[in-house]
């Protein structure tokens, strides 16, 4: 007599309980619907005026007070964005403006910022026809835009200070609230450096505010939650790899700039 195993009989029970026949293959569980989106969820996919057009189609008076209320909300941060976001681009700079461009413009707080954080402040020094220089250059440009409401300068790195070997170059000097918060010496010396890197550096560091979504709440970078945001007294430090291995002493350099004819230095670690 020929045995189905896939029957659910007594029979074929006492067939698998000696390993005559295959175990019974179980029934995957069936899996749970999805969750209903919620009404802001959905919301935050709609331009202002897609939220009016909405608006005029719904016949529930609350759910149309609820739309408008939204939508009047975006409208008001749109606007508030739109003021805070002062730059955009990378503004190349000389030695006799850094006072100026860097450091107390990194103390100027945004309009809004009720907690003074001040705006951060991004200095290239760099030299062409370097390959990690001309790479990282690319990559500034690309912040800058991505991130207005931070100021990002460029200078020739001998311009700025006076004999700066090559093997430091590009270093970036990071600004805010009139203090460095940090410094990226020979960026991508020891490897090719991608954006994203960057971007986390100088996230972490505090001179980049992750975006902000349709209600200005912050948000990461097209939606990865992995770089959370630190507070405005971070004492996160870091250095390129290539500056940590270096086995030469650290030595401190001091470029002068000028302003209001008066001579004024700053001085970081090389």
């Amino acid at each position: 007599m020929a045995v189905n195993p896939n029957e659910d009989t007594e029979f074929n029970d006492a067939l698998r309980k000696y390993g005559i026949i295959p175990p019974k293959e179980t029934t995957p569980p069936t899996p749970s619907p999805p969750s209903s989106p919620k009404l802001h969820d959905v919301l935050d996919d709609l331009t202002p005026e897609e939220l009016k057009e909405l608006g005029e189609e719904i016949t529930d008076d609350d759910l149309d007070r609820d739309i408008d209320s939204y939508r009047r909300q975006r409208l008001a941060q749109e606007r508030l964005q739109q003021k805070r976001a002062r730059f955009g681009r990378v503004y190349p700079i000389g030695r006799d403006d850094y006072t100026r461009e860097v450091t107390e413009a990194s103390k100027i707080n945004e309009e809004g910022d009720e907690e003074e954080k001040g705006t951060g402040v991004i200095c290239f020094l760099y030299k062409d026809g370097i390959l990690r220089s001309d790479r990282t250059s690319e990559h500034i440009h690309t912040l800058a835009s991505r991130y207005p409401h931070s100021k990002f300068v460029s200078i020739v790195g001998n311009k700025c200070i006076e004999d700066l070997p090559d093997s430091r170059i590009p270093l970036l000097i990071i600004y805010r609230k009139g203090e460095i918060r940090n410094q990226l010496i020979a960026w991508g010396a020891d490897r090719e450096r991608q954006l994203e890197e960057l971007e986390a550096h100088l996230i972490l560091c505090g001179a980049l505010d992750l975006p902000r979504g349709p209600l200005g709440e912050r948000r990461a970078h097209d939606g990865d939650d992995s770089i959370e945001e630190d507070d405005d007294d971070t004492s996160f430090h870091m250095r390129s790899a290539a500056t940590s291995t270096n086995a030469r002493a650290p030595k401190n350099i001091r470029a002068q700039t000028k302003k209001d004819d008066s001579d004024s230095e700053f001085e970081f670690d090389m």
